[in-house]
Formats: structure tokens, C-alpha cells, sequence
């Protein structure tokens, strides 16, 4: 929904679809929204404020700092400096039409030396009511052992799928041994676990689009990842139901697990994943998938 003049765009997207989507999603029963400010460099901020306007009361928003604007680049720079962090949070204040945040993130610890600094600022804005609740995205847990004693973390945001699951060694038994909530991002791999991609699709993304020049998207990762999706497909169609589904029902079966980010370009996606939430994997299930991921 940030659009795709920025480097890690997915793409042109129509704002019109963006917003149809979101207010869904609503519709369905979604009560949350997290998005970020380096996304098209605000324009995703924007595009959310719009979608919810005249319905704040309904949603939590979640949004994250630390990612900013480099003059003349589509690259975005990191910076965790308290004054531009509190710069940060006035400017998403003001695209997503709030006076206050329900959970704001720090999205990447870098620079490293830096995340004290960032995360004490983060908590004094909770002090002054602009935060409700904050969380980090990416944080290893010795970062997270740093933090904690400043203010407690909230919630960590790690990536997470059948095709990437680092968090399940150390991450997600701290975050469920200290009580932090883990919201998942990507459990559908950018799409590659929508069980819509092909080699020819792949082809044919455009320049703008990140995942074109992402490792899982290319050979050799690229054919092995397209055969566990045509594996994954037979089970879902027992039930009647989308490989994407079963890829998010999947991260949502490890009780660590406090909901998963799935992103939606149109109200047909949203429609095609919502379901998810309430499928719960039999344990034959989650075998049989495991044989096909190994």
C-alpha cells in the first residue's frame, strides 16, 4: 500500500484498492491494522488514515519508526535518536489522522548502539499518551534482554513462515517465557505461499517490485518452493480451502503466536485469507506438513 516508488515497493498499487481493502477487512471483523512510516515513506500512513477515517474508534493501529528518508534515494536510512523518533511519531500522527498510537514499533535495531536511546524515547511517549502500547519488529533476543529493564516490550514482530522459521530456536520460547506478544509478518512469503505463483508470474514482476530480487524468488530456491506449494495445495483442498489459508492457519498453531500480518492489495484478498483465523491444524496435519517442508 506504500506504492511502489520507494526500494522496497512491491509494485504500482491503485490507493482506491488500498483503501476498499482495508475497510473490509472492517467490515469482516478485523480489528487491527499495522503498517509503517517508511512504507512509500508515509504514503501507506496516508493511505490507512483514509481508509479508517470516521472509524478510528474501531481498529488498533500499529505503526513503526526507525526507518527514514535519505535525500535523493529509494533507500531508506536508520535512526533511532530520541529527536527523531519524536519527529517520526508527529509526522505518522498526523498522515493517520490519530492523536495517539495503539502500538508503536521500533522496526529494525539498527543502529544497534542506538536502541536504548530509541526505546527510552518510545516509553517516555507512552508516558505522554501518544503510545498505547510498545513493541519492536526484528529484534534478536539479546536486544530484547537490553530493552526490557528500560520499559517493559510489549510485542515483537518477526518474520515467519513455513519457508522461514529462525524464531522457532530462541525467539519464541523467550517471548512466551517473558510474556511478550509475537505478531508474526510475511507467514505467506511475500505471496509465494498463495499457492498463485508461477514461474511465468515471477518472470513478469515488475522492476519496482522487491521480491524480484529476492533469493526465495530465484533459482534454485524458486523450484523447490513452487513444489511444497503444490504439495501444500492437496491439503487445503481437503478442506475446501486456499494454500494461503493454510500457510497462516500454520503460523497461528504455535500458541507463542499472537496473530499473524497478512497483507491484502484488493477486497478479494482480503476475502481469500480472513478465514484462516479459524482453522486450527489437526496434529496429523501439522505432521504431514512437516514431511513436506523437510
Amino acid at each position: 500500500m506504500g506504492g511502489a516508488e520507494w526500494a522496497f515497493g512491491w509494485g504500482p498499487q491503485e490507493d482506491a484498492d488500498s483503501v476498499a481493502a482495508i475497510q473490509r477487512a472492517m467490515d469482516l471483523g478485523i480489528t487491527w491494522i499495522d503498517t509503517a512510516a517508511v512504507y512509500g515513506f508515509g504514503h501507506s500512513e496516508e493511505t490507512v488514515g483514509r481508509a479508517v477515517a470516521g472509524r478510528r474508534d474501531k481498529v488498533l493501529i500499529a505503526t513503526k519508526c526507525g526507518r527514514v528518508k535519505v535525500p535523493g534515494s529509494e533507500t531508506p536510512g536508520s535512526r533511532l535518536k530520541a529527536e527523531s523518533i519524536r519527529q517520526e511519531l508527529e509526522a505518522s500522527l498526523r498522515r493517520l489522522g490519530t492523536d495517539y498510537i495503539d502500538l508503536y514499533q521500533i522496526h529494525w535495531p539498527d543502529p544497534d548502539p542506538d536502541i536504548e536511546e530509541g526505546w527510552a524515547e518510545i516509553a517516555r511517549q507512552v508516558k505522554a499518551g501518544k503510545v498505547r502500547y510498545a513493541g519492536v519488529s526484528n529484534f534478536s533476543v539479546a536486544q530484547l534482554k537490553r530493552i526490557q529493564p528500560i520499559h517493559p516490550v510489549t510485542s515483537l514482530q518477526p518474520p515467519y513462515s513455513m519457508l522461514k522459521r529462525d524464531v522457532e530456536k530462541e525467539i519464541l520460547p523467550w517471548c512466551a517465557q517473558n510474556g511478550v506478544g509475537v505478531i508474526v509478518y510475511s507467514p505467506m512469503q511475500a505471496g509465494l505461499l498463495t499457492g498463485t505463483f508461477t514461474r511465468e508470474r515471477v518472470a513478469g514482476l515488475p522492476d519496482s517490485d522487491w521480491r524480484k530480487r529476492n533469493s526465495l524468488f530465484k533459482e534454485p530456491a524458486l523450484t523447490r518452493n513452487l513444489q511444497i506449494v503444490e504439495e501444500l495445495k492437496a491439503i487445503a483442498a481437503r478442506h475446501n480451502r486456499r494454500v494461503a489459508e493454510l500457510a497462516i492457519a500454520w503460523v497461528l498453531r504455535r500458541p507463542e503466536v499472537t496473530a499473524a500480518i497478512v497483507g491484502g492489495r484488493s477486497p478479494r484478498q482480503v476475502e481469500e485469507t480472513w478465514g484462516a483465523a479459524d482453522w486450527d491444524l489437526s496434529a496429523a496435519e501439522i505432521a504431514e506438513i512437516d514431511r513436506i517442508l523437510a
